[in-house]
């Protein structure tokens, strides 16, 4: 499943995060200092690194502020790209399931997106006659020695909704799962970050021994668009 950029990628060079959604970059070919939107609002640390090579996307829509969209970032003398557009996982999973490559959760067909239950708006509902699923996708861009992490920020929205799904399991009325989609290519394994925020990693491991399912998928990124690769293990123990 491949899902291409929209937009044209305009190289650059990364130099500041003036706040959590906004950054300075130059572009190569100009020398021209832009300002540029982040859609992820992770830490990144490791990947925001002055001189590091960002792609970049112009948008002349007149209700934008900022004209320009981070993409995908590079380190110098590396080969792996990273997305930095934390609403590609959902679509790309939304394509997956819509055309059955999904096998983890077959014999489960797509229902809904966006789907509101309790107190919270699920990324999918997946269903079929015996039973309904509710399926919340995770953004995964922390990498160190071939282990992502997640989150690379505390989340307590996202500790929120790994209650609720736990809650949810725990009565029986839908089977429930979290899917971490991680946005770079060298990354095998993934794990709660639990220095990051404990309270997260926490109720992961205590959803999972309810029953909650935890699944994630490695992606590979390039100059073209985001693909989605294999099945690899959460490690929570």
């Amino acid at each position: 499943m491949f899902l291409p950029f929209e937009n044209k990628l305009h190289k650059a060079i990364y130099r500041e995060r003036v706040n959590r959604f906004i950054l300075t970059c130059q572009l190569v070919e100009t020398n021209e200092l832009i300002t540029v939107h982040l859609q992820d609002p992770g830490r990144l640390i490791e990947l925001l690194v002055p001189e590091n090579f960002i792609y970049v996307s112009y948008h002349d829509e007149p209700h934008r502020k900022t004209k320009w969209t981070a993409e995908i970032i590079q380190k110098p003398n590396e080969t792996v790209f990273v997305s930095l557009r934390s609403t590609l996982p959902n679509r790309l999973i939304s394509m997956a399931l819509k055309a059955g490559q999904l096998g983890e959760y077959k014999p489960l067909s797509y229902s809904k997106q966006e789907y509101t239950y309790g107190h919270s708006r699920w990324d999918f509902l997946l269903e079929n006659e015996q039973r309904k699923y509710l399926l919340e996708v995770k953004s995964v861009t922390m990498e160190k020695q071939g282990t992502g992490y997640f989150p690379d920020a505390p989340t307590k929205r996202g500790k929120k909704h790994v209650d609720e799904l736990q809650a949810i399991q725990q009565r029986g009325e839908y089977q429930t799962g979290i899917l971490f989609v991680c946005q770079r290519e060298d990354i095998s394994i993934v794990k709660p970050a639990d220095w990051i925020d404990p309270a997260f990693a926490q109720s992961l491991r205590m959803a999972h021994e309810n029953g909650v399912e935890i699944k994630a998928r490695v992606c590979r990124v390039d100059l073209k668009g985001i693909y989605l690769g294999e099945m690899i293990p959460v490690e929570l123990s």
